[in-house]
């Protein structure tokens, strides 16, 4: 993996995420920099992108900071190439299979609400397109 290290501006652009949510991120231990530049700058790497984008993701789903951290804590651990009991690697992966089913559950409520909002502008716009031809 590309271990260039990019200031917190860059990685903001590159995650459509604030810099304010970056730090929030890094204070709630979600996110560490992987280094600070000889100015005490933060310097992040793609890594550390690909976990942000997680969150990101995560967020509009309606996960918590806690289980952020807990599914990072999961996948770090089974992406860490140490050696894992096979138990442990079962509930780990279980732990992520949990998350996945929660995550998709969520997408299907929001498909749903979506396709309610949906048809309530079509039923809107149908309003305004009879009061057209009535005033017409």
């Amino acid at each position: 993996m590309d271990d260039r290290h990019m200031q917190i501006g860059e990685v903001a652009t590159r995650t459509e995420l604030s810099l304010r949510t970056i730090r929030h991120y890094e204070e709630t231990g979600l996110v560490t920099p992987s280094a600070r530049s000889q100015g005490g700058f933060r310097l992040y790497t793609e890594s550390d992108v690909a976990r942000l984008m997680v969150i990101r993701r995560m967020k509009p789903l309606g996960f918590t900071l806690d289980q952020m951290r807990e599914l990072l804590e999961a996948t770090d651990r089974l992406d860490s190439g140490a050696e894992l009991a096979d138990a442990e690697r079962r509930e780990l992966l279980d732990r992520v299979r949990a998350y996945e089913r929660s995550a998709t559950e969520q997408v299907d409520r929001l498909r749903t609400q979506l396709s309610r909002a949906e048809e309530f502008a079509a039923a809107l716009a149908d309003r305004l397109d009879q009061a057209a031809v009535r005033s017409s």
